[in-house]
C-alpha cells in the first residue's frame, strides 16, 4: 500500500446498512483463500456480529476502515464478562497490510478497553494467523492456551491470548 492509499483510508465506529454483510463477506472471501474455511466460517462470524449489533453497548465497539466506502479492515470489543473485553473480527485486506491498519486497529481497541474499565481482553485465533499473532503480541498480548481441532472445514489449533490491561484503568 503505497502513500497515497494510506492518506485515503479512514476508520469509522458505528455501523450503517450493508455493514454487517461487509464484513462477514470480506471474512468469508478472505479465509477461504488464504486458509482454505468453508461457508460455516461466515455462519461463525455472522452470528455473535448479529447479536452485537442488535446490543448497542456503550461497553462495545467496532471499527471499520474503508476506502472509497469499501471495507478494508475491521475490529471490534464486545463484553466478554463485566471486568473481561474480547476482541473479535479483526481483519485487514491483504491489499491494506503492513502499512500499520492492523496495529492502529488493535491499538484503538486497547486503548477503548482501557478507558470502558475493563481489566483484560481476550481474543482467539488461530495459529496459521502468524502475522497477526505478531500483532497480538507486539500490543502485549501473550499466548494463553492453545487446542488443536477440526473447525470450518479444516483442521486448526485454536489459540487464546489475554492482555492484562489492571485495575488502573481509566474512568473519564
Amino acid at each position: 500500500m503505497n502513500a497515497e492509499t494510506r492518506r485515503s483510508v479512514t476508520v469509522r465506529t458505528g455501523l450503517k446498512p450493508g455493514d454487517i454483510g461487509s464484513i462477514v463477506r470480506l471474512h468469508g472471501i478472505l479465509y477461504a483463500r488464504e486458509y482454505g474455511f468453508d461457508h460455516t466460517f461466515e455462519a461463525y462470524v455472522a452470528d455473535p456480529l448479529s447479536k452485537f449489533a442488535k446490543a448497542g453497548s456503550p461497553r462495545e465497539r467496532i471499527w471499520l476502515a474503508e476506502q472509497d466506502d469499501e471495507l478494508v479492515g475491521c475490529v471490534a470489543i464486545v463484553m466478554h464478562a463485566p471486568l473481561v473485553a474480547q476482541l473479535r473480527w479483526f481483519l485487514v485486506d491483504p491489499a491494506f497490510r503492513g502499512a500499520g491498519l492492523g496495529t492502529r486497529l488493535i491499538r484503538e481497541a486497547v486503548d477503548f478497553c482501557k478507558a470502558a474499565g475493563y481489566e483484560s481482553v481476550i481474543l482467539w485465533t488461530v495459529s496459521a494467523l502468524t502475522a497477526a499473532a505478531h500483532l497480538y503480541r507486539s500490543a502485549g498480548f501473550e499466548k494463553v492456551e492453545d487446542k488443536p481441532g477440526r473447525q470450518w472445514g479444516v483442521d486448526v489449533v485454536e489459540e487464546r491470548y489475554e492482555l492484562t490491561i489492571g485495575s488502573r484503568a481509566a474512568v473519564s
